[in-house]
């Protein structure tokens, strides 16, 4: 609107609110409130108070849950480092007796035989697995028709029941056997493997890889389809074999990995157990009486329980020093 006064000077022209000519008009939002940099912070400042209100509430709910997590997964360990250095039968009170128990297994010749059986079990076990592993691993690889079968296939041993596979492996290694019938073929001896105090090692090392070859075929397989394909098809290019393209180009990538399998079948290896008590018994003349065996006899056929957490303490520091010692060799770049 237009308005004049009474000798007809223009006083403003425009729209009715519109400021005069020179003045800075004043931006209004449609709230009321300015739009300016705190009305914009005052949102998400709000989303974060709620972001940190709502994880400390799910802290809450997770809490007891994870509380029974720590007590069933680290009581028990607690507790066997403190029997150790105590004299405890079920039923009888529990004497204090210090490093009685520690002095007493370094002088067991029963450990070191037992320590002796597992260190061999270890080194029988871990390499092979390994190797198996990765040589499955690459085997199903690249995707080709019935890929998916073959790797369920070869995965299968892992989920099959270890007991179930040991007593099936116990007739296979006995005399008149699959296997004993095999090694007549090329000329080797037909008696039982099992009742060899040279061979039943070997024979439980079989089995035990035959049962977790596929864990790391899967673990390593997984590893494998996330690595670039371009510095393989460069080297192929090259002229390099297949070879040389695994062990200069898969191989070092495959360290972190190979570092993580060594150490949980090395845990498994220094742990095993199933196979022992099923087809063995420790036998034949303790040539296959591993340390967890020993454990379990002094815990569960003599309970001598403080002198079996001496036991599972020093499986705990052999098993953390042979993990060290394979990160020093295998893992040492990451």
């Amino acid at each position: 609107m237009t308005a004049t006064t009474p000798s007809g000077d223009v006083l403003g022209t425009g729209v009715q609110g519109s400021p005069p000519d020179g003045a800075t008009p004043v931006a209004r939002s449609t709230s009321g409130g300015s739009s300016g940099p705190s009305g914009s912070k005052a949102p998400s400042t709000f989303r974060r108070t709620m972001a940190r209100r709502e994880a400390r509430i799910g802290l809450l709910f997770a809490l007891p849950a994870f509380l029974l997590f720590l007590a069933f997964r680290f009581g028990p360990a607690i507790a066997g480092v403190g029997l150790s250095f105590f004299d405890y039968t079920i039923g009888d009170t529990a004497t204090w007796t210090g490093l009685d128990n520690f002095e007493r297994m370094v002088n067991d010749p029963i450990f070191w035989s037992a320590m002796r059986v597992t260190l061999i079990l270890s080194v029988l076990i871990v390499p092979l697995s390994l190797a198996i592993s990765t040589f499955m691993a690459l085997l199903v690889r690249r995707s080709f028709r019935g890929s998916g079968f073959y790797r369920s296939v070869f995965f299968l041993p892992v989920v099959t029941s270890l007991v179930l596979a040991a007593t099936v492996f116990t007739w296979v290694f006995s005399t008149g056997g699959p296997w004993s019938q095999l090694m007549g073929l090329i000329g080797l001896s037909t008696d039982s493997w099992l009742g060899s105090t040279t061979l039943v090692l070997p024979a439980l090392a079989l089995v035990s890889i035959w049962s977790r070859f596929g864990y790391g075929m899967l673990i390593l397989l997984a590893r494998m389809q996330d690595l670039p394909r371009e510095l393989e098809e460069a080297a192929a290019l090259d002229g390099a074999n297949a070879w040389h393209r695994f062990w200069h180009i898969i191989m070092p990538q495959l360290k972190p990995t190979l570092f993580f399998l060594a150490v949980i079948e090395t845990t498994a290896s220094f742990q095993i157990f199933d196979l022992v008590y099923t087809m063995t018994g420790g036998g034949p003349a303790r040539a296959s009486y591993s340390l967890v065996y020993q454990i379990y006899d002094q815990g569960f056929k003599y309970f001598d329980l403080g002198y079996a957490s001496t036991l599972g303490v020093a499986l705990f520091i052999i098993t953390i020093v042979v993990a060290l010692v394979q990160r020093r060799l295998i893992g040492r770049d990451k």
